[in-house]
């Protein structure tokens, strides 16, 4: 066979190829155009209308629902209360999978197992896991207060307590933090062990080899976890209106007034869509500022096998 022959041959097959794979994706590709691009495109417009449900027409506004956002105390409030949330929640769930991932690790035997009941909570429907917690950081009869009470600690009332609202989502968050677990353990198990045994062999202690190798190794899955845990933080929504909306409580304190939670209401229960879809747009705006403000500073810190990028 000439060798012109072999190349059409293989031009043909990546062709192919390359046909075979889109469309194996075509079917998400229809789910990407339908829900979330035209979805997008319609939300952008309702954002510039006052938007009528009963006859689904809807008149121009102008940029009078961006003013709105502007002047809203509430708004204001939702992102302090939400960005608050995100500072707390991100360190926290990041350090404790951290310490979990390394602790399995170095668990020799029945690791398999050890990964699944570690990660089984992530499964468990949000509704399941805030009834479980509403009995739990119950300020009267809850176990956690319960178990304070052992050390002679009176423990607060979680879900009243205004400085302790925000610390109750973040232990609820911490129940499913299986999944960063995961990540992280699969990080922890690319690190080579020769740099371990010649940080061993060079007298470095436990807290040198974590600090010099362990970091440096994992941070680029450190920092691809800081991003999406960052924007799953600034979108919390479940949670705090499970824990404190469920029953449409108008005596939930503002500490539990979340971004998320005060857009729902305006889309749902106000039927404010133009409104609602603003602010959907305004966050979308801020995930974009926030991330690109991460990339820029974060990967000066981050360690690739190539060589800093």
């Amino acid at each position: 066979m000439s060798t012109t022959a072999k190349r059409r041959r293989r031009e043909t097959y990546q062709w192919r190829e390359a046909v075979a794979g889109y469309l194996f994706i075509l079917p998400w590709l229809i789910g990407l155009a339908v829900f979330t691009v035209l979805s997008m495109g319609w939300s952008l417009r309702l954002s510039f209308q006052h938007y009528d449900l009963a006859t689904a027409t809807g008149t121009s506004a102008g940029l009078d629902n961006y003013r709105q956002l502007v002047g809203n105390p509430r708004v204001a409030t939702a992102l302090g209360n939400t960005f608050t949330y995100a500072l707390m929640a991100v360190p926290v769930d990041i350090c404790f999978a951290l310490l979990l991932a390394m602790l399995l690790s170095h668990q020799r035997r029945f690791t398999g197992p050890f990964r699944v009941i570690y990660y089984l909570p992530k499964m468990t429907p949000p509704v399941a896991t805030a009834a479980v917690f509403l009995l739990l950081l119950n300020g009267q009869y809850g176990a956690i207060n319960r178990f304070l009470g052992w050390f002679g600690v009176d423990g607060p009332t979680w879900l009243v307590d205004p400085h302790w609202v925000k610390v109750s989502i973040v232990i609820m968050t911490l129940w499913a933090v299986g999944g960063t677990t995961v990540i992280l353990l699969a990080a922890l198990q690319n690190v080579p062990r020769e740099l371990y045994e010649s940080a061993q062999v060079d007298g470095a202690n436990g807290l040198a080899q974590f600090l010099r190798i362990t970091v440096p190794m994992i941070s680029p899955t450190l920092f691809f976890l800081v991003i999406t845990n960052t924007i799953g933080a600034l979108q919390v929504f479940d949670q705090a209106y499970l824990l404190f909306y469920r029953d449409g409580n108008a005596a939930a304190p503002d500490a539990a007034l979340f971004y998320g939670v005060y857009l729902y209401q305006q889309a749902f229960q106000q039927f404010n869509f133009g409104l609602a879809a603003a602010m959907s747009w305004l966050l979308f705006a801020i995930l974009m500022v926030i991330t690109a403000v991460q990339l820029k500073l974060g990967n000066r810190f981050v360690h690739y096998e190539g060589g800093n990028r």
